[in-house]
């Protein structure tokens, strides 16, 4: 009985997968690699290394002169027990949340004003981004005229309808309001501008279908309007508490003639002084370095733990 031969099994083409070799990457695409360098370049030399050396500067005590000193957490756990800094805490709280609010409920009113409009469009734009291009230094003079307790334009209005002025810029919570005020005047019209750009991304089929519904204006802005810009909203809310728990120039400028022992003690009793103002008299002021740097650090932890919260607080109300 013959036997058939077995088959054989056809080769299998083995597919060589190339291996990655970045030096010979680097080499054929080098000038793409230098084209974006300059900022990696930058962003270390500006960024990661001053960051990294406030946060070494911290561990030691250091006048900017003489040789450094380690001190370990010790400038922290001082941090944590001083009064003067849970007070600039205090202040800047105060003065963020009297700013922030009444801007973006008027930043809200005039976007969508400007979004109804129909005629002189970009001259509407142009005016109220303004305030927010104007240098700060230059606003600050201007508001502190308009605050004097007996030339300023507020107390001759307060005057003008019979009360009695007001000692804006040497009373506690005057010279928050002066500050907040400050602010809103300034941020206002540039937040106003991007929740324009965010009405207007909103589909015009949501307002035809509220409006065959039967919704008026205030319910078609509660009902539509307003949940589709919880995102504008979001980005809005996060960046003015970025910037607001941040704010130097305002009350360095606007409280620099009421100063009596330093341009940044922020007024009588050290009612304006905030975090930043802080940081600055400490560590120019007492030329004390490493503790400077120690409470830029607090500064930080509380701007990111109050944009927490506030990212938080408008993402739990979008899940409602």
């Amino acid at each position: 009985m013959a036997t058939v031969p077995a088959l054989e099994k056809p080769p299998v083409a083995v597919v060589e997968t190339p291996v990655a070799r970045p030096r010979a990457a680097l080499r054929k695409h080098w000038h793409l690699y230098a084209a974006i360098s300059p900022f990696y370049l930058l962003f270390l030399a500006f960024g990661l290394v001053p960051v990294g050396f406030s946060l070494y500067l911290s561990l030691h005590r250091w006048d900017g002169l003489g040789s450094m000193e380690w001190a370990g957490l010790s400038q922290y756990r001082y941090l944590i027990g001083d009064s003067e800094f849970w007070s600039s805490i205090g202040n800047t709280l105060v003065i963020w949340a009297l700013a922030t609010f009444p801007m973006i409920f008027l930043a809200m009113v005039t976007a969508v004003m400007l979004n109804s409009a129909v005629r002189f469009k970009n001259v509407y734009r142009f005016a109220y981004f303004l305030p927010n291009v104007t240098s700060v230094v230059a606003v600050a003079i201007v508001f502190g005229s308009v605050f004097s307790t007996d030339f300023g334009l507020v107390n001759a209005l307060l005057q003008a309808v019979g009360l009695d002025q007001v000692a804006w810029l040497n009373t506690p919570w005057g010279i928050k309001v002066a500050i907040a005020t400050l602010m809103t005047w300034q941020w206002t019209g540039y937040n106003a501008i991007i929740f324009l750009a965010g009405l207007q991304t909103v589909p015009g089929e949501l307002y035809e279908a509220a409006r065959i519904d039967g919704a008026g204006p205030v319910q078609t802005f509660f009902r539509v309007t307003l949940p589709m810009m919880r995102p504008v909203l979001l980005f809005v809310l996060v960046v003015s508490t970025v910037t607001g728990l941040q704010s130097f120039s305002e009350p360095q400028v606007l409280l620099q003639t009421t100063a009596n022992d330093s341009t940044f003690s922020g007024g009588p009793d050290h009612a304006g002084r905030t975090m930043v103002l802080y940081f600055f008299q400490q560590t120019f002021d007492n030329n004390d370095f490493g503790y400077g740097a120690a409470v830029a650090w607090g500064i930080f932890l509380v701007v990111v733990l109050f944009s927490i919260i506030n990212w938080r607080l408008v993402q739990r109300r979008g899940e409602d």
